[in-house]
């Protein structure tokens, strides 16, 4: 299941929260365009993430690479 933050005229689709004990996930789907923008050699800091527009509540963090779909971004945080 997902839910859609539109910012202007784009659209961010952000998945539920999902956890494995340890941590909480979650995937972000941004628009096909911001697939060029997001380095392919390292991961994005919270920083570079809410630039783009990404908007979540602190402690996430963007922990890997969605190879075959780069404008999908996973995310996780500590499990309270």
């Amino acid at each position: 299941t997902f839910y859609t933050i539109t910012m202007g005229s784009e659209k961010f689709r952000y998945s539920e929260r999902y956890s494995d004990g340890t941590y909480e996930y979650r995937h972000v789907i941004l628009p096909t365009k911001y697939a060029r923008q997001i380095p392919k050699d390292r991961l994005l800091s919270e920083k570079e993430w809410r630039q783009l527009g990404v908007q979540q509540s602190p402690g996430w963090v963007h922990y890997a690479h969605h190879k075959p779909e780069p404008h999908i971004l996973l995310f996780r945080r500590n499990a309270e």
